[in-house]
């Protein structure tokens, strides 16, 4: 996965367990691109700081995902949603049951995760 879109990812979902001030600077540094130093003047901190306090917060995160694996459920869940759609336009074009029974196993499964 691209790394600014597992960021963006696991920052939604975990960004509020990080601090005010963490979520401030991570969020100038990944998402309004502004450089190392440019943050690091506006906070009164070195530029080493703020690097450093990305880099923290990303293994925060990731530490977060390894436990709880919210993301990874998420995107298997979107998967199994695409997969299902996909299934259904065939049932629709050309009646076959068998890709029913597939849509419910799918469905099923994902009801047993929520």
């Amino acid at each position: 996965m691209e790394k600014i879109v597992e960021q963006s990812l696991l920052y939604d979902f975990y960004g509020e367990l990080l601090t005010q001030h963490q979520r401030r600077i991570y969020e100038d540094v990944v998402f309004n691109d502004y450089s190392l130093s440019e943050v690091a003047e506006d906070e009164g901190i070195s530029r080493q700081g703020v690097h450093d306090l990305i880099k923290r917060c990303d293994k925060q995160l990731k530490g977060y995902e390894e436990k709880l694996h919210l993301m990874g459920r998420f995107m298997q869940t979107k998967k199994d949603v695409e997969l299902i759609k996909s299934y259904a336009k065939e049932l629709k074009k050309n009646k076959n049951f068998e890709l029913a029974d597939k849509i419910c196993n799918i469905s099923d499964r994902i009801l047993n995760e929520i």
